[in-house]
C-alpha cells in the first residue's frame, strides 16, 4: 500500500493544530474573560423574584371604626410550558373560580411563561385550587380591599385597583400613606420549577402601610346616607347631597351623595356614581348665597339695619326682569325681612347699596372660585366671572345667588364660617395616621382666616334664625332648639344659554343651636317635583340635625332675638 505523501500528512496536521488551537482559545474565553457574563446568564434563569405585597393601611372613622380593610388574598398565574392537559384543568379551573373555560383555553396554550389567571382570590377558594396540583398553576401572595359597612360613603373612600393601587376618592389621595411599601423573595429554581437546596433564597420584607384615620362617623354617615335616600325618593328628585361639618373644626362628620354604589363592585357600576359631587360639581346656588350678600351689608354698614326698603314683586334689571318667588303688592322689609322672606328684589336692592366691587370681594373671601383645599382629588373651584367681566345684570342675579357656581362643600363653608364667629376654616376629612407600630400621628389643624366680625356674624345669626323662626325655613324647626338657616331654589341652566323651566336645584343650609353652634349641614336635592327648597330640603336637613343632637349630645342653647324691625310672615 502507498503511504501518503509527507506533505499531505503535514498539512493535515497543521489543519488539526489550528482546529485545537481554535477550540482552546474559545474555552479560554468563554472560560475566562466571558466566565462572569455566562454565569450571570446562567443565574438569571435559575433566578425567580417574587414581589411580595405590602399590607395596606385600613381606614377608620373618628371612633376607629373600620370602614376599609384589607384582607389575605391568592393570585393565581399559570405558566403555560408546563401545562399538558390544557382542556382538562380549564374545565377543573372553571369550577373553582368560576371562571369560563373558552376563556381559560387560550391562557393555558399561551405561547409565555406567565400568565394571570384570577386576581385575589379569597384563601379558601384558593386553597382549594393549590391543593389539586395542576400543572403549571402557580400562587402569590396578595390581598383585596373589603369595606365591612358596604357601601357607606363610598364616594369619599373610593376604590382600589386588582394592583392594590388606589384609583378613586381617599385611596387614591392618600395612596403613598396606605400602601407601604412592597418586598420580594428571589429563589433559585430548577427547570421543574422546584426550589434548589443550597441555591439562593432571600427575602425582603414588606413594610405595611398606615392606617387613615378619618374626620367622619361611620353611625351617623349611614343614618344620613338613609336620610338622603328617603328623600330623594320623596320627593321623586333626580340625586342629592347632604355634607354635616363642625364649624370650629372643620371636620366633616358625614358626606353623602344619591345615589351611590358599592365600592367592592365599583367595575360594573356607573361611573357617574363614582363622583363625590359635593366636592367634585358645581351648582348655582340660588338663594343659600343670599348669606353673603346680608354679611358684606351688615359688615360694611352699606344699609341700616331698620332701614325699610319698598320691594315690588318684579322689576327689570338691564335686558332681563327678575321676580320673587311668589306676586304680592309693593312691601316694606328690611335686610332681616329680604333674608327671612327670601326676597330676590330686596336682595338685589340691597347689593346696589352695596356695589359690585364690595359683593365681588366678600364672595371671594368666602371661598367662592377657589377649592377649599381638603385634599380631594378632583375638587372644584366653582365658577365665578372676574369683576371686570360683570355685566349689568351681574350684581343682581349673583346677590340672589344665579350667574355663578359652587360645590356644596364650598357653600356650607359659608355657612360654617358665619356660625363660627366670622372665621372661615378650611373643611378636612382626615384626623390623622396611625403607623405600623400603632402610635398616632394627628393631622396639622385646619388653616383659618377671618372674613367678617363677630358682631356681624351674630347679626347674621339672628337673620338666619328668624328665617327658620317665621320665613321660608319653617320646615326646619325643631322643637326646643334655635336653628339658623336658609333656603334655596335655583334654577339649572341649559348648556346652550338661559335656564330650564322646570328643574330646580333645592337646598337648605342652616346651623344649630343658633346661639352656640356644634354643626352646619346642607341639605341639597337635584330636580325635586316639589321644586322649593323651603318643601323638599328643609325637611332633609331637620332629620339630619335630629340625628346629629342625638349623635353628638347637643345641648338646645339659648334664644338669640330677631332682626331689628322683622315684619311678620306673608
Amino acid at each position: 500500500m502507498k503511504r501518503p505523501p509527507m506533505r499531505r500528512l503535514i498539512a493535515l496536521l497543521a489543519v488539526l493544530a489550528l482546529a485545537m488551537g481554535a477550540i482552546v482559545l474559545r474555552l479560554s474565553v468563554l472560560q475566562v474573560s466571558q466566565a462572569r457574563a455566562y454565569r450571570s446568564y446562567a443565574l438569571d434563569q435559575r433566578l425567580h423574584t417574587v414581589t411580595l405585597p405590602a399590607s395596606r393601611g385600613r381606614v377608620l372613622d373618628r371612633s376607629d371604626e373600620a370602614m376599609a380593610i384589607s384582607l389575605p388574598a391568592r393570585d393565581v398565574y399559570v405558566d403555560p410550558r408546563y401545562v399538558t392537559e390544557p382542556w382538562d384543568e380549564a374545565q377543573t379551573i372553571s369550577r373553582i373560580l368560576g371562571l369560563k373555560v373558552r376563556d381559560l383555553v387560550p391562557q393555558l396554550t399561551a405561547d409565555t411563561t406567565f400568565v394571570y389567571v384570577a386576581r385575589q382570590v379569597d384563601l379558601e377558594t384558593a386553597g382549594r385550587l393549590e391543593r389539586l396540583h395542576l400543572a403549571g398553576v402557580g400562587f402569590l401572595p396578595s390581598s383585596r380591599r373589603a369595606y365591612p359597612a358596604g357601601p357607606l360613603a363610598p364616594q369619599v373612600l373610593g376604590f382600589v385597583g386588582v394592583d392594590g393601587v388606589g384609583l378613586a376618592g381617599l385611596e387614591l389621595e392618600y395612596q403613598s400613606v396606605l400602601a407601604g411599601k412592597p418586598g420580594e423573595r428571589t429563589q433559585e429554581l430548577d427547570p421543574s420549577g422546584q426550589p434548589i437546596v443550597g441555591g439562593i433564597d432571600a427575602e425582603r420584607l414588606p413594610a405595611p402601610g398606615s392606617d387613615l384615620v378619618v374626620t367622619m362617623d361611620r353611625d351617623f354617615q349611614f343614618q344620613v346616607q338613609a336620610a338622603l335616600e328617603e328623600a330623594v325618593k320623596a320627593n321623586q328628585a333626580q340625586g342629592g347631597t347632604v355634607i354635616v361639618m363642625d364649624p370650629r373644626t372643620g371636620d366633616i362628620y358625614a358626606m353623602a351623595t344619591y345615589p351611590w354604589f358599592d365600592p367592592k363592585e365599583f367595575a360594573t357600576a356607573k361611573p357617574a356614581t363614582w363622583r363625590n359631587r359635593a366636592v367634585t360639581d358645581v351648582f348655582e346656588p340660588g338663594s343659600v348665597n343670599k348669606v353673603i350678600t346680608a354679611a358684606a351689608t351688615v359688615q360694611e354698614r352699606s344699609l341700616p339695619l331698620d332701614e325699610l326698603l319698598l320691594v315690588p314683586w318684579k322689576m327689570r334689571v338691564g335686558d332681563f326682569v327678575i321676580h320673587d318667588a311668589h306676586p304680592h303688592g309693593v312691601e316694606q322689609m328690611t335686610l332681616g325681612d329680604v333674608v327671612a322672606q327670601s326676597s330676590n328684589i330686596g336682595a338685589v336692592e340691597v347689593a346696589e347699596r352695596l356695589g359690585a366691587p364690595r359683593l365681588a370681594t366678600y364672595l371671594s373671601k368666602f371661598g367662592l372660585g377657589q377649592v377649599t383645599g381638603i385634599g380631594f382629588p378632583g375638587e372644584s373651584a366653582g365658577m365665578m366671572l372676574p369683576l371686570y367681566l360683570w355685566s349689568d345684570t351681574s350684581l343682581a342675579t349673583m346677590a340672589y345667588g344665579q350667574g355663578i357656581a359652587v360645590t356644596p362643600l364650598q357653600m356650607i363653608s359659608v355657612y360654617a364660617t358665619i356660625a363660627n364667629g366670622g372665621v372661615w376654616v378650611r373643611p378636612r376629612l382626615v384626623r390623622g395616621t396611625v403607623d405600623p407600630q400603632g402610635a398616632f400621628h394627628p393631622a396639622a389643624p385646619s388653616p383659618t382666616r377671618r372674613v367678617v366680625s363677630d358682631a356681624t356674624s351674630q347679626m347674621v345669626t339672628r337673620m338666619l334664625a328668624y328665617a327658620v323662626k317665621a320665613g321660608t325655613g319653617t320646615a326646619a324647626q325643631i322643637p326646643g332648639f334655635r336653628v339658623a338657616g336658609k333656603t334655596g331654589t335655583a334654577r339649572i341652566p341649559k348648556p346652550t344659554g338661559g335656564y330650564y323651566a322646570d328643574r330646580y336645584f333645592a337646598s337648605f343650609i342652616g346651623y344649630l343651636p343658633a346661639s352656640d353652634p356644634k354643626v352646619v349641614i346642607a341639605a341639597i336635592l337635584d330636580r325635586p317635583t316639589t321644586v322649593y327648597g323651603g318643601v323638599a330640603a328643609a325637611p332633609l336637613f331637620q332629620q339630619v340635625a335630629r340625628y346629629a343632637i342625638e349623635r353628638l349630645g347637643i345641648a338646645p342653647g339659648n334664644a338669640v332675638p330677631p332682626p331689628p324691625h322683622a315684619i311678620p310672615a306673608r
